[in-house]
């Protein structure tokens, strides 16, 4: 099986291709040569990538599939299928399903329902038996059969599990990952607290609800040692908090949700209940802040945060509705809509190619001869128009259905599994 990918142009930060039209040949899944011309032979697929770019595989570190438990807000299935619309080639999926993904037996049902998808589903375990918040789970055990990262999907109560957790996580040099927030200081919180939560007459959740959270697992991290992911950064002095952790020379990398780079609390004038989510959309200098995070390194990666909720949990009064928002197959229009003209095209492959490949541990984090072939096929300059017909997940709580907004995702290889889109 060969296919040549013709004429892309390839975004390849830390790859001596960046920024040339090649070229690819790909054969049994592995790139047997990038030049700027390759001759076809006339067995030979060809896939024609001019006006394309074409980079590293996407990685989304945060997704919630519902399944076991809740297959009819997503499923598994369904819900790689909207990953690859949405240009992932991998997707960490989250274990806060019914019943928890916290044993060797669930992380076998995850990769085993998953086997042969064009996109690689990477199974996180829950942190906690049961993901209760007491005992800490069988990491080991899961690790072995493919959990690749542990997390409870929702913050850690008790600061000696967290403490034990990260220190055992140092001797399997795995990520643990971490979701801040306070829970006494959100409680009954449905939006950011502010001006406009005033103004609106909505329960505020405040930014110290986050920033205390990231202070502590900062210094259990300091104490313990260990490899920490903050999954879910929204507030300006959280940012500040990591970039000084890393300039102490601390193991730890943060994300955010592509949909922070595009709302802040005004958006919520609307009582949009779509837009009711986890951490909550905070002010323009939060959202700034974000944007000069990925920037400057501080952000590593920016994740789908995809949370698929049937309609009879999100058409309800804004204080009832659930969190959530369903994100991942139009995650590259939210970050193109929110950052364009702040966070370059370079910066953007980092967060969603490179900074969860470092994350993970993964050492190929570059287009090379001899690796495997797993790309990304996008334009950020083609404008996409999501409506409910093209819209993959089961789930319609998105607030972007609807409307037309930049960047486009053409495709998906990875390794001899091609998935390309419909125009």
């Amino acid at each position: 099986m060969r296919w040549i990918i013709q004429s892309a142009l390839i975004l390849d930060p830390k790859g001596k291709h960046h920024n040339k039209v090649r070229d690819v040949l790909i054969e049994n899944g592995i790139i047997q040569d990038i030049k700027s011309s390759l001759k076809a032979e006339k067995e030979d697929r060809l896939i024609n990538a001019k006006g394309m770019n074409l980079s590293l595989g996407w990685i989304d570190l945060k997704a919630n599939f519902r399944d076991p438990g809740f297959e009819y807000k997503e499923g598994l299935l369904n819900g790689l299928d909207a990953a690859a619309k949405g240009g992932f080639t991998r997707v960490l999926c989250m274990p806060s399903t019914l019943p928890a993904i916290d044993s060797k037996a669930q992380v076998v049902y995850l990769r085993s329902r998953s086997a042969g998808h064009a996109v690689d589903l990477l199974p996180a375990g829950c942190i906690s038996q049961g993901g209760k918040g007491q005992q800490m789970s069988e990491m080991f055990d899961m690790m072995s059969v493919g959990a690749v990262a542990f997390s409870d999907d929702k913050p850690i109560e008790r600061t000696a599990l967290m403490n034990r957790s990260l220190d055992y996580s140092r001797e399997l040099d795995v990520p643990l990952m971490s979701i801040c927030m306070d829970p006494d200081l959100a409680d009954g919180g449905v939006m950011h607290e502010g001006k406009m939560s005033n103004s609106l007459g909505l329960k505020g959740i405040p930014s110290v609800a986050e920033e205390i959270r990231v202070a502590r697992e900062i210094e259990v991290l300091r104490y313990s040692g260990g490899k920490l992911h903050l999954m879910l950064l929204s507030s300006k002095r959280a940012v500040e908090m990591v970039r000084k952790a890393k300039k102490e020379g601390l193991n730890i990398t943060a994300g955010v949700a592509a949909q922070q780079l595009c709302f802040t609390d005004k958006d919520l004038a609307s009582f949009d209940s779509n837009l009711k989510v986890l951490p909550p959309f905070r002010e323009e200098s939060d959202r700034l802040a974000l944007i000069k995070g990925l920037k400057d390194g501080t952000i590593d990666v920016i994740c789908s945060n995809h949370e698929p909720e049937n309609i009879e949990n999100k058409k309800r009064e804004f204080e009832h509705a659930a969190f959530g928002n369903s994100t991942i197959e139009a995650a590259f229009s939210l970050i193109c809509k929110g950052s364009a003209e702040k966070l370059g095209i370079d910066q953007i492959v980092h967060a969603l190619a490179i900074g969860p490949r470092q994350v993970l541990g993964d050492e190929q984090q570059s287009i090379e001869l001899g690796n495997k072939a797993e790309f990304t096929l996008f334009s950020a300059d083609v404008s996409s128009e999501y409506t409910k017909d093209s819209w993959i997940s089961k789930s319609l709580n998105s607030s972007i259905i609807g409307q037309t907004l930049p960047g486009k995702v053409y495709g998906i290889v990875n390794g001899e599994q091609l998935v390309l889109q419909e125009d």
